[in-house]
């Protein structure tokens, strides 16, 4: 049997859970102090991740040897990544927690690469409620595990066409959208959110939300035109787009394969409470340093963020570490963990080989 086969399964977790006052509102209260945020950890992270990222992105474009460029472009890639990761801690701040924030997040991140704050603020709260986790109603969750091992291998392949894609959504799509109303409402509710569930309508912002949507919108447009214009200008050589290409693509990638790797996705649409949400998704402490460049801002203590969706990135692994110390051997939230992403992603695809052969037999 595969080490992943063997990874352990949710089950008969409440009387446990209550023993435990593993809940939302008692973890609250043990780790109040840890729901501080601190201002200059995001300003300080955000800022040096997109400096390093854009520094290496130019010198990789400068750099002669071969292998120099690419190493370059590999630490664009990976600096890049954390910065467009806060993407998920401005889904979780409160309104004016740190102002200014989301706005330069926006123009060192959101924007030159094509994925404003409004593609995740004001949806991914869905993926959170009790009421909508893994329904048609969550943007972020499919039964990915009663896929079949192809399909999940074919979505990480597919990876390289989004960023063509995103491009015509902003630099084409938006401005056609703007003349033309109800291509704008399609726009909005199915071609605005970064989603898993294909299916997920988002709904039309209003007031406040509609304001920022349409500001964050017109940015990613600049943005997209601008570097058009540098290149027919002349100003920019045409290779600057390529190597943004395939900047984009391994981002897009990475972030594919950790998202595969932050839950079981074996419901099928009941509602669950929070114990079932939290045994849904898996805690990665991983390997010093390569795991948190894979999986980073806090994200790889998938399980611990969905128990406590507002605790700060800064705090996950410290309150984590604590839980471990203090909670018994039959705990649920040690159901959760897991040693590294690679052992998450071959529990997938084993338990999609195995629910497909099921599935055979069952229609035989």
């Amino acid at each position: 049997m595969s080490q992943a086969a063997r990874l352990p399964e949710p089950r008969e977790h409440a009387p446990v859970a209550r023993a435990l006052a593993l809940t939302p509102a008692a973890l609250r209260r043990r780790f109040a102090d840890a729901f501080a945020i601190r201002p200059a950890v995001y300003w300080t992270d955000l800022l040096v991740s997109a400096s390093v990222g854009w520094a290496a992105f130019v010198a990789s474009g400068w750099l002669g040897a071969p292998w120099l460029a690419l190493a370059a472009l590999a630490i664009a890639v990976l600096a890049l990544y954390r910065a467009v990761l806060f993407i998920h801690e401005l889904a979780h701040l409160r309104s004016g927690a740190l102002p200014g924030f989301p706005l330069v997040w926006n123009l060192v991140a959101g924007f030159p690469l094509l994925v404003p704050s409004i593609m995740y603020v004001g949806t991914h709260t869905d993926h959170h409620r009790s009421s909508t986790y893994g329904t048609a109603r969550d943007p972020e969750y499919e039964p990915i595990a009663h896929w079949s091992p192809l399909r999940i291998v074919a979505s990480v392949l597919l990876m390289p066409l989004l960023p063509a894609l995103i491009a015509l959504r902003w630099g084409v799509l938006a401005p056609l959208g703007w003349l033309l109303p109800p291509l704008r409402r399609l726009l909005i509710r199915r071609l605005s959110t970064l989603v898993i569930n294909a299916a997920y309508e988002r709904r039309l912002p209003t007031g406040a939300r509609a304001r920022r949507f349409w500001l964050e919108e017109a940015g990613a447009t600049a943005a997209f035109w601008l570097a058009v214009g540098l290149v027919l200008a002349g100003v920019l050589d045409p290779r600057w787009l390529v190597r943004w290409y395939a900047l984009a693509t391994a981002i897009l990638v990475l972030n594919h394969l950790r998202t595969l790797a932050a839950h079981r996705y074996e419901h099928t649409g009941a509602p669950m409470d929070v114990i079932t949400q939290l045994l849904d998704t898996f805690n990665i402490p991983g390997v010093p340093v390569l795991t948190p460049l894979l999986a980073p801002v806090g994200l790889r203590f998938h399980g611990l963020h969905h128990l406590l969706p507002s605790l700060p990135y800064h705090s996950l692994g410290a309150v984590h570490r604590a839980l471990l110390d203090e909670l018994p051997a039959d705990s649920p939230y040690r159901r959760t963990e897991v040693r590294g992403l690679g052992d998450a992603l071959r529990w997938l695809l084993a338990t999609a080989h195995a629910n497909q052969r099921q599935a055979a037999g069952a229609a035989r």
